[in-house]
């Protein structure tokens, strides 16, 4: 049987097309197909599909302009990236934030002054105090 999908969450393609506008603001399908294929070569009738079913989902609003739609993002950035936070620190971190803070620090890729900036950060919200 195969799973449903979650449709709060931007499949691979989705959020490389979603970076996109958050990045630019949106525009038309030419647009975004113009930035999008800086990167990689893509269709102008993928590109246009993908936007639609991305508008179906609820993650970009259009509005007619002359002959064209023009796409902009429905959903925040930090909006998205806080649910998305939220589902891997359920699904692979059993809803334990600090497993996941844990997973990350001991990443060998993160350097000493990333440590340093998380520690900031962390002070920050815990208050100045907590250090």
């Amino acid at each position: 049987m195969r799973k449903k999908q979650d449709n709060s969450l931007l499949t691979e393609v989705e959020l490389e097309f979603m970076t996109v506008v958050w990045a630019t603001g949106g525009g038309t399908v030419r647009d975004i197909l113009a930035e999008l294929n800086k990167v990689q070569e893509r269709a102008y009738t993928s590109v246009a599909t993908v936007l639609k079913i991305m508008e179906q989902k609820g993650f970009l609003a259009s509005e007619r302009l002359d002959r064209s739609l023009i796409y902009r993002a429905a959903v925040p950035k930090a909006d998205y990236q806080k649910t998305t936070l939220k589902n891997l620190s359920s699904k692979l971190f059993n809803d334990t934030p600090a497993a996941l803070v844990a997973r990350l620090v001991d990443d060998e890729e993160v350097t000493d002054d990333m440590l340093v900036e998380m520690r900031a950060l962390l002070n920050e919200r815990l208050g100045d105090n907590a250090s």
